[in-house]
């Protein structure tokens, strides 16, 4: 029996499509054509403002015209006859790409899809390409290119990256905050790590000897790609091996296949381009997967969001549908297939990670149906205990906090989440998002887990 087939007398597990597996349809907001046309999703729109009323960011920031003039608005004003006066508004670049807009939508209009594609064509036609704020963007968007030098010699990279009057100079010279210390990076990598324990013909037989172990078919078909993404690569690598860990001990076969970014960062941002240039690599080595019977699991819930979501609403590229109808997020993987949470109530942790968690479920898991699904989960472990802290924002929004005109209201975002930490048992927090750790952290001085490493810790270490 399934974790998510588990009788339980609270709230149940009820994962969003497109995450059972069923083919994902986006809606199409460019029927027949290559203009620059929201006209279809706009006119499902009908002015209640609920986003408006959702937005994070028009809660803080009274000029911000809110996620409907962003989306169908605007889009309405663009088929005027002169074009030309209705330019994307530049106040699209303070959305902070959280979508939670999205779930609040009662009509189902595409706000997030509209977002994006403004972004993608204010960068490209009316942000001045000479600014600072564009190469400022576009470092910040492409993370990975950074992360990948600073891999080379994280000491010195750790070092500099941290070194007071370097952060300074980046706040006044880049617009980078100095408000805040930049992640460490491991000095192994998850993907050095994972050729050290043998990559996927390692993986292949642990996985089997737990099989074996489990009283399963040793010839099971349980086989699965790993999305790891930038930061669990270059920054928290204990947060892939814990999933690695994880699976292999309910008798899952990994790999890890080629990979870029998900492009989250570069869709917040406005550089589509980029975007679709890390989306083709991604869809091709996994989609070559999924026809050989892998699914696709993130650790990272805006890498799944992206892969399930974004790429197929916004890129034609061969192979993408099939990818999105195979991605999961990590732990909601094991919850449809294994019953993880019979696994949870005979385990039990010791001292090894805090007895008391305060949880935040990030926007891009509440896009998918995945809000509760660590405080259900976690509930009935002997030894830990888990608080949710409620549904706000984290206010960083990946790229967006770490602007030096965006940090203020980033922290505001944050304040809400910050008090319920605060006013939470324990001093250790929880979630599944890198740059929301990186916010809780910053806001209130806990250690921030993932939710695998404490499955690890009760079931495998």
């Amino acid at each position: 029996m399934s974790d998510a087939d588990a009788p339980d007398t609270g709230e149940e597990f009820g994962p969003a499509d497109p995450n059972t597996g069923e083919e994902f349809e986006p809606v199409d907001v460019f029927p027949e054509s290559d203009d620059f046309d929201l006209r279809p999703g706009a006119d499902s729109c009908y002015k209640c403002s609920t986003c408006d009323t959702n937005c994070p960011v028009a809660e803080v920031d009274d000029e911000f015209p809110g996620p409907k003039f962003q989306g169908p608005e605007q889009w309405r004003l663009k088929q005027a006859d002169d074009e030309d006066d209705h330019a994307v508004d530049d106040s699209i670049m303070d959305c902070s790409n959280c979508m939670r807009c999205d779930n609040a939508c009662p009509s189902g209009v595409p706000l997030s899809q509209m977002h994006n594609a403004a972004r993608g064509e204010y960068v490209s036609e009316e942000m001045s390409k000479l600014s600072v704020s564009y190469w400022r963007n576009r470092i910040l968007a492409n993370y990975r290119t950074s992360a990948w030098f600073a891999s080379k010699v994280p000491r010195l990279a750790n070092a500099a990256m941290n070194f007071g009057p370097a952060r300074w100079v980046m706040e006044k010279t880049m617009g980078i905050t100095s408000e805040r210390e930049f992640p460490a990076f491991a000095t192994q990598t998850f993907r050095e790590w994972w050729a050290s324990q043998g990559g996927a013909d390692g993986s292949r037989e642990r996985a089997r000897a737990a099989r074996e172990r489990r009283g399963e078919d040793p010839d099971a078909d349980k086989k699965v790609a790993y999305f790891h993404g930038c930061y669990a690569n270059y920054n928290t690598p204990e947060v892939g091996q814990a999933l690695v860990r994880v699976y292999e001990h309910f008798g899952y076969e990994l790999v890890v296949p080629e990979q870029r970014c998900s492009g989250t960062p570069m869709f917040a941002n406005g550089m589509l381009d980029d975007a679709r240039r890390h989306a083709e690599v991604n869809v091709s080595s996994m989609s070559d997967l999924v026809d050989q019977g892998y699914d696709a699991v993130a650790s990272c819930t805006s890498c799944s969001m992206a892969l399930r979501q974004e790429y197929p609403e916004l890129f034609d590229i061969e192979g993408i549908s099939d990818v999105a109808s195979h991605t999961f997020e990590s732990v909601e993987y094991l919850r449809i297939n294994e019953d993880v949470r019979g696994a949870i109530a005979d385990a039990d942790v010791d001292g090894d990670l805090a007895t008391e968690f305060a949880y935040h479920a990030p926007c891009h898991a509440r896009n998918q149906g995945l809000e509760r699904q660590a405080v259900e989960l976690f509930r009935d472990l002997s030894g830990a205990g888990i608080e949710d802290v409620g549904e706000s924002c984290s206010g960083i929004s990946g790229t967006y906090g770490w602007k030096s005109e965006k940090y203020e209201k980033s922290m505001a975002i944050g304040d809400e989440m910050f008090d319920h930490m605060e006013a939470a048992d324990g001093e250790t927090g929880m979630t599944e998002c890198p740059t929301c750790a990186m916010q809780m952290e910053h806001g209130t001085d806990y250690d921030i887990r993932h939710p695998v490493e404490l499955l690890a810790a009760a079931l495998v270490e």
